[in-house]
């Protein structure tokens, strides 16, 4: 029988009873090993972090938290080649795609352990210049941020198991919270292996770091009011958990990074042969491909001029048509397969829902997989859809499909690409491609309430732009809208989340001790 994995709650590594949920290779469908979090003492455990984690964080200062984050990427870097095995037997990731996953994480750990030394000694942050009360200078106030005295419980999503946790869990442990998170079951072994050897290796105080793998069942009961709660996933998720009792009457803070129909927009001045197009066209298929188009920032549609629909569609489509697909441990695969057969599922039902309002401009589904059964692998080829009317459409603004999916879409002027863009209802993302930089501002400006993040690729950046759909843990990684009103990264921003900010009303002279221990928070 396949290893049951143990969790990790209340300093202490314990298994759940009963048989376990099994974790399949979404390629071959054999079993791989079963998790279960049936049986723990959930209020024992999140006590425990918030007392004995929480308090041994807060000990220390800034500049030695950080340190553990450094100390905590070096440890994953000597694991990382068993993360990238299991990232290939359980998510079905090419050694490229495992790398978005896995390395993204460790450098995401790596720029927070910078950002917090050059916080040095301090156990306070200053938030803003010191604001005179009244005439008298004598009585003053001074804005400060203070780690949070409650836990940071993380409900992640399956798409990225080591990015998801350290992206999430690097701000928080510099800011003095500990953190248990709950990775989503499909996808659970890489996140409980990568705690595993962080607690293994002794670097966090007891109860900084826990995983509870399996059902969810129970966890947001246990929040109290100074705890925070970060959850990836679904809308409909996302849902329950702002009316839970522990959001709804307790106040505990909570983000939310939902599904949203990211956007990408060619500039209407471009040319079939214009460098512009080139880029767009590149973006969009790598887009579609990387972690089979599983990405919360992948491109979903795709607004061109109405004169470039014809030959937007059969450009990507020929680069698509060179995508193969299967087995990620085949040399020749470019693309693995999705995380799940149930996942497969949905894909194909969404693709269906679509298509009663889209063309179909490419269906790679005709060509063989790679070492690999399309009768039981998780495997999906990708496939274009298009509109030349997305104006009179409605489910193309609405439905994702979570895959190797987009929609090409006609428009008359900027104008209508902005309301037709903004008819997702927030994202995460949308970019730009223009080798005009008016034209870069103007959608920018026009674009940028309704997106977290607006991503401008011209000829001169074509070389370092970093990617429509990779998130940097110095901008901002969130939306609006339906992509869940949240806000992660941007820095030391990150921090802001996990503090809680209050005024110090006082003389002089108690500012003056009191910022003895702190430190200016630039943003």
């Amino acid at each position: 029988m396949p290893t049951l994995l143990p969790n990790h709650l209340g300093g202490q590594w314990v298994t759940g009873s009963g048989a376990g949920t099994p974790l399949f290779d979404p390629v071959l469908g054999t079993e791989l090993v079963r998790v279960s979090s049936a049986g723990l003492d959930l209020a024992a455990g999140f006590r425990f972090a918030r007392e004995q984690g929480g308090s041994a964080l807060r000990a220390l200062s800034y500049g030695q938290r950080a340190g553990l984050l450094g100390a905590i990427g070096k440890v994953l870097q000597a694991h990382r080649d068993a993360y990238y095995e299991i990232a290939t037997a359980n998510s079905g990731t090419t050694a490229r795609d495992s790398a978005v996953d896995i390395d993204g994480g460790i450098f995401t750990l790596g720029y927070y352990a910078k950002q917090g030394e050059a916080l040095g000694e301090a156990r306070v942050l200053l938030d803003g210049e010191r604001i005179r009360m009244g005439k008298d200078p004598a009585f003053q106030t001074q804005h400060i941020l203070q780690p949070t005295q409650g836990l940071a419980l993380f409900i992640n999503a399956f798409n990225f198991p080591s990015w998801g946790l350290w992206e999430k869990a690097a701000p928080a442990l510099l800011s003095g919270v500990p953190v248990i998170v709950k990775p989503a079951t499909a996808t659970a072994w890489l996140t409980q292996r990568m705690v595993q050897d962080v607690v293994d290796a002794g670097i966090l105080p007891p109860g900084a770091l826990s995983v509870v793998c399996g059902s969810s069942a129970g966890l947001m009961d246990q929040l109290q009011p100074f705890d925070v709660v970060s959850f990836t996933g679904s809308a409909e998720t996302a849902r329950l958990i702002r009316s839970h009792p522990a959001v709804a009457e307790r106040s505990v803070r909570c983000n939310i990074e939902a599904d949203s129909l990211n956007a990408a927009l060619l500039d209407p001045d471009a040319t079939a042969d214009s460098e512009a197009f080139n880029l767009l066209v590149n973006e969009v298929v790598r887009e579609m491909t990387v972690k089979s188009g599983q990405k919360c920032t992948a491109i979903r549609r795709v607004f061109v001029p109405r004169a470039l629909y014809d030959a937007a569609a059969q450009a990507i489509a020929a680069k698509l048509a060179r995508t193969t697909v299967g087995n990620p441990r085949s040399e020749a695969v470019r693309m693995g397969s999705l995380v799940s057969t149930e996942q497969k599922a949905n894909v194909l039902e969404g693709i269906a829902r679509l298509r009663a309002e889209a063309e179909v401009l490419f269906d790679g589904s005709g060509q063989p997989l790679v070492d690999a059964d399309a009768a039981t692998s998780a495997c999906v080829a990708p496939t274009l859809l298009g509109s030349r009317a997305p104006a009179q459409a409605r489910l193309l603004h609405e439905v994702e499909v979570f895959g190797p999916v987009a929609t090409l879409m006609a428009y008359d002027g900027l104008a209508q690409a902005v309301e037709l863009i903004r008819r997702g209802e927030g994202s995460l993302v949308c970019s730009l491609y223009s080798a005009n930089p008016a034209f870069i501002a103007e959608a920018a400006l026009a674009l940028g309430s309704a997106h977290g993040r607006v991503h401008a690729i011209s000829p001169d950046v074509a070389a370092s732009q970093t990617g429509h759909g990779n998130v940097m843990p110095m901008s901002l990684h969130g939306g609006p809208g339906r992509a869940g009103g949240g806000e992660e990264l941007g820095g030391l921003r990150a921090l802001g989340f996990y503090h809680r900010r209050s005024a110090v009303q006082a003389g002089v002279d108690a500012l003056d001790a009191l910022a003895a221990s702190a430190v200016a928070l630039k943003l």
